[in-house]
């Protein structure tokens, strides 16, 4: 009997989409479940008739392997992925190879990498996006670990991947935890982008006091354009959704919002970077202010604001909005490569920017045509230090930030929550300032604390010390930034 091309642990949602689409492209693949009733109903049921080996213990699964072996796991995040590597490693020989493509956090694949090749074998983090329709019609796959794994399993994850213009959307990310780190950048600048939409469709609701079926229509246009996107496009449809009794069903559903925590790795990722990643920062506050739903209700009942009236143009604040989405997409994806540009110096990743874009560009939750754009600047110029600086970011975001700074001026006038449209325009009003008052906040750091300070008439990196109050002597703290 031949043997499979690949093996596969874990057939839940993800995990069986996935096999279904790698057979689909001609290869063989050995699957495994921890509930083995799972891999028989597989078998005789979405898998009848093709080329799975149903297996029912992990020895048996990695004897139906051809060399190099390739066991993947789509399991949950955390110990199970160290339970499954410790039973797996016993079945494998020197150059085989496990794969862990689920949401691991990459601290965790760093180590995890280094512990599989101590054993002689190979290992692989890879991000997979795109849900259940993307990993069965072609995901975003971002791979990195062991460098001498990648020719083994290149031309699988290639030929699964979602295709743009021809080109997988899957490429070597990088060394170690390179893959799961770009995968959670990925899922913070979701989390950003999906709070952008919602804020829009709170001023909507509230502001101009759309239906959902107007809101609907609106989208619908939105998405023949610069914001053609799969956010975009589901919202469309969420919004033309009807209940059984006719009436729109998103408005029935609870405004609490959960997360299973990779947007505020991101978040921790850049407080540890020192990144000012301001956007996807607040996005994660944001679902944690929604939780707090029973205290809402609360202050909602105490607590007053602005009367919302709206006295404008509601056509040409339609058009506000749309830019003002727009420009805080870009400043969320400039945070969003500030930081992965910052972590590839410290963890040594050779990073492909362009790459990265064009990984995003099909198949996972922030595919858009906007990424293109991305792509394109870092093909002109691989070294760019930061994407608004590109010409096109540049120019776009200028034309966009007088219906942007509208429409932050208007939410907060009528007391509209818009967290993320506001901090991106007060991210990119502080990166566009060439002097902040950081010397102020440094004064006060040495007169508290003689943390000390830096100069503008003499070089970087000599520190000076003053005695404030003619009380505190010479004697200066250490410097120190994070």
């Amino acid at each position: 009997m031949k043997k499979a091309d690949i093996g596969l642990i874990g057939l839940a949602v993800m995990g069986e989409n996935l096999v279904l689409n790698m057979e689909s492209k001609g290869f063989t693949v050995a699957v495994y479940n921890r509930t083995v009733e799972k891999v028989d109903k597989f078998v005789a049921g979405r898998g009848a008739g093709k080329n799975f080996i149903g297996c029912h213990s992990i020895a048996d699964l990695c004897a139906n392997l051809e060399r190099p072996r390739k066991v993947m796991m789509l399991v949950k995040a955390g110990s199970p992925v160290d339970e499954f590597i410790e039973q797996i490693i016993p079945h494998l020989e020197a150059g085989d190879i496990i794969i862990d493509g689920g949401n691991s956090h990459f601290p965790d694949t760093i180590r995890r990498a280094k512990y599989v090749e101590s054993k002689g074998l190979l290992y692989i983090g890879t991000g997979v996006s795109g849900g259940e329709e993307g990993a069965l019609l072609g995901p975003s796959m971002m791979p990195g670990g062991s460098p001498a794994a990648w020719p083994a399993v290149k031309t699988i994850f290639q030929a699964v991947a979602a295709k743009v213009d021809g080109e997988p959307c899957c490429d070597w990310v990088g060394e170690n935890g390179a893959g799961h780190f770009v995968k959670m950048v990925h899922n913070g600048i979701e989390y950003g982008d999906m709070q952008i939409i919602c804020e829009a469709y709170q001023l909507m609701k509230d502001l101009l006091e759309m239906n959902a079926d107007e809101m609907h229509e609106v989208f619908a246009e939105w998405n023949k354009g610069d914001l053609d996107s799969y956010l975009i496009e589901i919202t469309r449809d969420i919004l033309g959704f009807k209940d059984e009794n006719g009436e729109a069903l998103v408005e029935k559903i609870l405004d609490t919002a959960g997360q299973k925590g990779t947007g505020k790795w991101t978040a921790v990722a850049a407080l540890d970077q020192g990144i000012p990643l301001t956007l996807i920062g607040e996005s994660v506050f944001a679902r944690c202010l929604s939780a707090q739903k029973d205290l809402r209700v609360k202050a909602s009942k105490v607590l007053s604001g602005p009367e919302k009236l709206f006295k404008g143009d509601k056509a040409q604040f339609l058009l506000d909005l749309k830019d003002a989405i727009f420009a805080a997409k870009i400043i969320s994806y400039a945070q969003g490569y500030d930081l992965m540009g910052e972590a590839a110096k410290e963890y040594k990743w050779k990073l492909n920017n362009g790459g990265i874009a064009l990984m995003w560009r099909g198949g996972c939750i922030i595919r858009s045509v906007f990424l293109g754009k991305i792509k394109d600047a870092f093909d002109k110029n691989p070294n760019l230090e930061h994407l608004l600086l590109d010409d096109y970011f540049k120019t776009t975001i200028e034309k966009a930030q007088a219906g942007w700074r509208r429409v932050v001026a208007t939410a907060i006038t009528n007391g509209v929550p818009a967290p993320c449209l506001a901090t991106a325009l007060t991210y990119f009003d502080g990166i566009r300032s060439e002097r902040l008052p950081a010397n102020l906040l440094q004064a006060q750091r040495d007169y508290f604390g003689a943390h000390t300070y830096e100069r503008v008439d003499s070089p970087r990196g000599k520190f000076f010390h003053t005695n404030w109050t003619g009380r505190g002597g010479d004697t200066a703290s250490t410097t120190y930034t994070v």
